[in-house]
């Protein structure tokens, strides 16, 4: 998956990673794994609290490029950027009783959100282009609302505070469940340019869902892709066994999974057609699998075995996913080398 001097993910034990010395590291995502030596850097590490499933202990998601890197803070933010790319990433706890009107998470979320676009218009990085969001509690109600609506009401009244669009050209998404008493941790990947926006043909775009789903539609595109002189990546969001707007399966692990497959490919063929390419393919996909229970994971694993092959390392954690009645949820990135064709 090297991207040559554009973007590369790896999945990695956090030993690992402090053997390499950081070479080409724009910034880390560490799930259930100590920082250690990692508060020494001046790389950016978002610290996610959802455990890892699976044979994989501690685990890194780490963001590489072969361009030279500059690394800052501004606020809350910590951030490191390339010549095209920035990553960057924010911890917001939730603070006492509600402001006004407002829940603690939604404050949370309306800061961490200001304090990113703030950060984007001060160093030049104008774009989202895939934004990750791990929200303690995710389905649980408090204030008298489901606290995925809390947040989706607060990043959409940040983004339009910001000036940011909330339909159409919106960042690749996802938003998980953290640990009770974890704080709201953001992170994101933002460039000079912008991306090409994908939407799935089998489902409504989430930010045109009906009003059952909340007062604010969740504000993300299903997948994007971000144009590299080297390299095409396809950032495709969390994904479900949703076909239109409504979940399908409920109750059946082993057919959401299919199901969350079809929508991927569906994605991969909407994206091959918008860029002019036939390069994005299933197999071509790093994974991150999302189970809201652990004892589902071997019905899963068998599924994505069948349908990938025996060479795919999808990486496993343990979150609530945003509705109640999914048992999983599937994000997906892929990079291709860009070629005459597009």
């Amino acid at each position: 998956m090297a991207a040559r001097a554009g973007l590369h993910l790896e999945y990695l034990p956090l030993a690992e990673l402090e053997a390499d010395r950081w070479s080409g590291v724009m910034g880390v995502a560490t799930f259930a794994a100590a920082r250690s030596e990692i508060r020494a850097t001046p790389i950016p590490v978002a610290e996610v609290h959802t455990p890892v499933l699976g044979a994989a202990g501690a685990l890194c998601e780490v963001w590489r490029t072969g361009q030279t890197i500059d690394s800052g803070v501004r606020g809350r933010v910590r951030y490191a950027r390339s010549a095209n790319m920035m990553f960057g990433c924010i911890a917001v706890p939730e603070r006492g009783e509600s402001a006004g009107s407002h829940s603690p998470l939604y404050c949370a979320t309306e800061q961490a959100y200001q304090e990113i676009l703030g950060t984007l218009d001060a160093v030049g990085y104008s774009h989202l282009i895939r934004v990750w969001n791990y929200v303690p509690e995710i389905n649980r109600d408090t204030h008298g609302v489901e606290r995925y609506r809390q947040f989706n009401s607060a990043r959409q009244a940040a983004l339009l505070t910001g000036g940011r669009p909330v339909t159409g050209n919106v960042s690749a998404a996802c938003a998980l469940g953290a640990a009770v008493g974890s704080p709201l941790v953001v992170y994101f990947l933002a460039s000079r340019t912008e991306p090409t926006y994908v939407e799935n043909p089998r489902q409504v775009s989430a930010y045109n869902y009906p009003a059952q789903y909340g007062v604010r539609s969740p504000v993300f595109s299903r997948a994007t892709v971000h144009h590299d002189a080297d390299a095409l990546t396809l950032f495709i969001s969390g994904t479900a066994s949703i076909v239109g707007h409504q979940t399908v399966h409920a109750g059946d692990t082993a057919a959401q999974t299919r199901e969350t497959l079809v929508n991927i490919q569906a994605l991969l063929e909407e994206a091959n057609r918008v860029t002019g390419t036939g390069g994005f393919t299933l197999d071509a996909l790093a994974l991150k699998v999302y189970v809201r229970h652990p004892a589902d994971l071997p019905a899963i694993q068998e599924e994505l075995r069948g349908a990938l092959g025996p060479r795919a390392r999808p990486v496993y954690l343990q979150a609530d996913i945003c509705r109640r009645d999914l048992a999983v949820e599937i994000e997906a990135t892929a990079i291709i080398s860009a070629g005459t064709d597009f």
